[in-house]
């Protein structure tokens, strides 16, 4: 019985990966330094996998960026803009690569970056693939292969991962009309089939496919270029043994396609969906085949032990039907999504032993894989005895514990009503009396809430943390940041301003610092996307607010200034879905419980005076079902315990959300549903694409279309901004339309903030100019 992994954190155990990238785009290292520390963060991961004792470790599954891009460079799918930086006979792959994630502007080139948008229902980000009609592919980087023979340096035979070919092409976008991009499939396959008799040239035995749309709602014809795909794959590369690995949901209705691929080997999400051990051996013939079933027991995308009692039936069940050389056991996805290893927790102040004690990280994951093997195993069982009594042991004492459950906050929940999710008027009343009340200029101006943060404002924290200072010497210098801050808005004209966020670590972990029924580690960091790193909070337990978290600074920042001061909150989907979230009850309760904590804070912020307060959600439509008819049950939760945290306050009080990387077309009768009174939306890498789902719907509320991409380095020009702010304008009534960068700026440099902010106010001002003149 085979042990595999379908992918490992590649961030590095101290986040090697993210210091590595951003000294070599800050010109501060070379190419080969980069690429080394990749190769040692690579070998490091093979190696500590081969200790654990899984069989068929991945490669190819690290990235510098995304692997989904990754797939795109090896099959040449590199967008036109982008060839201007081939430099004759030149090497400039990397360029290239860094250039489609981040856009490129210097050496007289302004070229933007890719779009990027969630991947499925996770908080990491992907580069979406672009297609064209007369879309041509070639085999563009070796990547996959120079990973390969890199692990047989070593002493280890991998088995390489890639995006499988359909669901390549379904997570792309088309960028002209007249086709669909699963037309391209004959194209691509060449390609794959290519890459794949090589790796089996080199010595590959097992070859990894991800397909994760086989769990989505596809039409007749996907599913047939399911079929016609890996029937191409296997008769060109019959000797390489095929896994096609599905995870986040059931297979559902494509069960009968996933059974009967041409493959050697199918991987189900049994955590997402235990109920497909059932369905595949009662409707269908996979036990009749000679494939094998490989079982992802272990949770891939959370922090908690698995309860192997509980796995052990799962494996039981798939031997007593298929025997045991027939049945693989794996985490239920990628190990992408969670933290690297649980032993750096060193800090019992910060995870105490009793909680620790619950948890499991990547590396703990790969030994629960392999005890779990060990269990299963009539030869070795009894000697993995004290293993499984201390697991359920651990099981046990989390369910016993009275750090969980808090009868005020359960009796809290339950005792709510329609009414406690209602604003007290429309928002066609309320506009008004803001409009008076706010009296704010046309095409109003903000920022999303965060300024950089600078390595000064980070070392601050640290010291702080440390206890080099004091907490005294630490507020009085976030003080004068943000008063800072404050007064460079003014001195740049921006109409509502935000106070920086500096005393903010992340936008998730600050607010779970403060809520009971939370706990922290030191060093569990996941990838978002790129180098970008965040640490979530664990909900343990029932959550609540004891004390105001963030009225001191929005309240000194309002005494700073005589224009409006934005109070900065999250939202209690982004909470939940950007936490590791306790899986012993039901995700909407321990959402509305989150939510009873905002709308506390709310309304704190609102009796401090401050006027206009963001709830941000960018994280509503992530959270959304992979299955349609999943949809509903959860929107319906979803914009309730939005509501729930903004509709205490008084029409005056103007309330912002923020949604950013999402396609909102499917959705957007629920956002309206949110009836915030101003949303901001990320539009620029898809030049107001985005926009369309809510012109198309007539969203009626006030809307701020993000007027520049800050996930890029590039700083668009005042012309740029202006040509998008027309665009909005010819769909959206002036007096519904707000200007705004997409989302915040705590990851950008000062220079290129400062820039970009200048000319997106001179965009504004151009703009009123043209309205005042019945121009636009």
């Amino acid at each position: 019985m085979f042990t595999h992994n379908l992918g490992y954190p590649r961030i590095g155990s101290k986040r090697e990966l993210k210091r590595a990238s951003e000294q070599f785009w800050a010109g501060k290292s070379t190419k080969d330094e980069l690429l080394w520390i990749g190769r040692q963060i690579k070998r490091q991961n093979w190696q500590l996998q081969q200790d654990a004792g899984i069989d068929l470790i991945p490669s190819n599954d690290f990235s510098l960026y995304d692997h989904i891009l990754d797939t795109a460079m090896l099959v040449g799918a590199i967008p036109e803009r982008y060839h201007a930086l081939v430099d004759g006979q030149t090497n400039r792959e990397l360029d290239i690569y860094f250039a489609m994630a981040r856009g490129v502007q210097r050496d007289g080139l302004d070229i933007k970056a890719m779009e990027m948008t969630k991947w499925f229902d996770t908080n990491y980000h992907y580069i979406v693939p672009e297609f064209t009609k007369n879309q041509h592919f070639k085999r563009y980087s070796d990547k996959i292969i120079i990973d390969f023979e890199d692990a047989k340096q070593i002493g280890i035979v991998t088995k390489p991962v890639l995006i499988g070919p359909v669901s390549f092409l379904l997570l792309g976008k088309e960028k002209e009309a007249g086709f669909h991009r699963i037309d391209l499939l004959e194209k691509l396959l060449p390609i794959y089939i290519d890459i794949l008799q090589e790796l089996a040239i080199r010595g590959a035995k097992w070859m990894q496919l991800d397909e994760p749309c086989l769990t989505l709602d596809l039409t007749e014809n996907e599913q047939i270029a399911f079929q016609q795909a890996y029937q191409k794959i296997k008769k060109a590369v019959p000797n390489l043994n095929i896994l096609v690995a599905t995870y986040f949901e059931c297979t559902g209705e494509n069960i009968y396609v996933a059974t009967t691929l041409d493959i050697d080997a199918l991987h189900l999400d049994l955590v997402r969906c235990p109920s497909q051990l059932d369905d595949i051996f009662e409707q269908t013939d996979f036990a009749q085949t000679e494939k094998i079933l490989s079982l992802g027991v272990v949770d891939g995308r959370n922090i908690w032990k698995n309860d192997y009692a509980k796995s052990l039936k799962f494996i039981q069940k798939a031997i007593d039907t298929l025997g045991q050389e027939r049945v693989m056991i794996a985490p239920s996805c990628s190990l992408l999504h969670s933290p690297c290893d649980l032993d750096l927790e060193q800090n019992e102040q910060v995870l105490t032993p009793e909680i620790k004690n619950w948890m499991a990280f990547a590396k703990q994951k790969l030994n629960e894989i392999n005890v779990l093997r060990k269990l299963s195993e009539p030869a070795s069982a009894s000697l993995f005895a004290q293993q499984f009594t201390e697991n359920q042991q651990a099981i046990q004492s989390r369910k016993d514990s009275k750090l969980i459950h808090k009868p005020q906050v359960k009796a809290r929940v339950a005792a709510l009503t329609e009414q406690d999710s209602h604003r007290p008027s429309p928002f066609s009343v309320r506009q008004a009396l803001q409009l008076d009340t706010l009296k704010l200029p046309l095409f109003p101006t903000t920022t999303i809430g965060s300024f950089p943060q600078t390595d000064d404002v980070r070392v601050l924290r640290a010291n702080l943390k440390k206890g080099v200072i004091s907490q005294e010497e630490y507020d009085a210098q976030i003080a004068i940041e943000i008063e800072k801050s404050i007064h460079w808005q003014e001195e740049i004209g921006l109409d509502v301003l935000v106070h920086g966020e500096f005393e903010r670590n992340d936008m998730v972990e600050y607010f779970g610092e403060q809520l009971s029924g939370y706990v922290f580690s030191q060093n569990g960091w996941v990838q978002s996307y790129g180098s970008r790193c965040v640490k979530p909070p664990i909900i343990y337990g029932d959550v609540e607010r004891p004390v105001a978290m963030t009225v001191r600074w929005s309240e000194f920042a309002q005494s700073k200034t005589q224009k409006l001061m934005k109070g900065m909150l999250t939202g209690p989907i982004t909470i939940l879905q950007w936490s590791f979230v306790r899986d012993d009850q039901a995700r909407k309760t321990t959402a509305f419980q989150i939510a009873m904590a905002i709308r506390d804070e709310v309304l704190d912020l609102e009796k401090a005076g401050i006027k206009v307060i963001q709830i941000d959600e960018p994280a509503i439509r992530e959270g959304l079902p992979l299955r349609r008819a999943d949809w509903e049950y959860y929107l319906q939760w979803a914009v309730e315990a939005f509501r729930l945290s903004a509709s205490g306050v008084k029409d005056e009080t103007q309330i912002h959300t923020h949604m950013c990387y999402s396609e909102f077309n499917d959705i957007i009768k629920h956002i309206a549903d949110m009836d915030a009174d101003v949303i901001t939306i990320e539009t620029s890498r898809s030049q107001m694409e985005l926009l369309d789902a809510f012109v198309d719907f007539k969203y009626p509320n006030e809307i701020g279309p993000g007027v520049y991409d800050i996930h890029s380095p590039r700083v668009p020009e005042t012309e740029e901004m202006l040509a998008l702010l027309e665009k909005a304008l010819v769909n959206i009534p002036a007096r519904n339309l707000w200007v705004n960068p997409d989302c915040g700026l705590k990851t950008r440099r000062w220079a290129e903030t400062e820039l970009a902010l200048k000319n997106m106010i001179k965009a504004t001002t151009l703009l009123r100019e043209k309205v005042k003149e019945g121009v636009c």
